[in-house]
């Protein structure tokens, strides 16, 4: 972390940055490994291009539904994502402010990639370390998922 209002989290994955790069943006992939651990995908709608919108909706362990959803403002495959975050009900923006995440993949050799996930424009420190905890769970769940692929045949 690095003040009150952005969240940063980085994560050295044994994975080709081809590989973690398609598990962002593939839905059927990011549907595997999206939300925290526990969670699962009821719905998950992308439009990966710039300006393309997704869409997302969780289901906790105690069934509650978690929506959320944003638009697609910058794609350089395989190294960088960038794309607002905003929960929502009833189909409008919920709680929270719209937030911009910034994926960044670096190569660290053949099979190891470097991930640092950037979250800004938190109104407090209670909402960064919500996500926080939310994507720090995600991204055990998404390291576990690259995992199984590259063990694949």
């Amino acid at each position: 972390m690095s003040d009150g209002r952005t969240l940063v989290i980085t994560r050295v994955l044994d994975a080709p940055r081809d590989l973690v790069f398609a598990a962002w943006i593939d839905p059927h992939q990011a549907a595997q490994w999206w939300g925290p651990k526990g969670f699962t995908t009821v719905s998950n709608a992308m439009d990966v291009r710039v300006g393309g919108e997704w869409r997302r909706r969780l289901r906790s362990p105690e069934g509650a539904e978690h929506r959320s959803r944003g638009v697609y403002r910058e794609i350089v495959a395989p190294e960088r994502l960038v794309f607002t975050f905003v929960w929502e009900q009833g189909g409008t923006p919920g709680h929270g402010p719209e937030t911009v995440v910034t994926v960044t993949l670096a190569e660290l050799g053949q099979n190891k990639t470097e991930l640092t996930l950037r979250q800004e424009g938190f109104a407090t420190t209670a909402g960064r370390d919500a996500h926080n905890i939310g994507w720090s769970s995600s991204l055990d769940r998404l390291t576990e998922y690259v995992n199984q692929r590259r063990a694949r045949p």
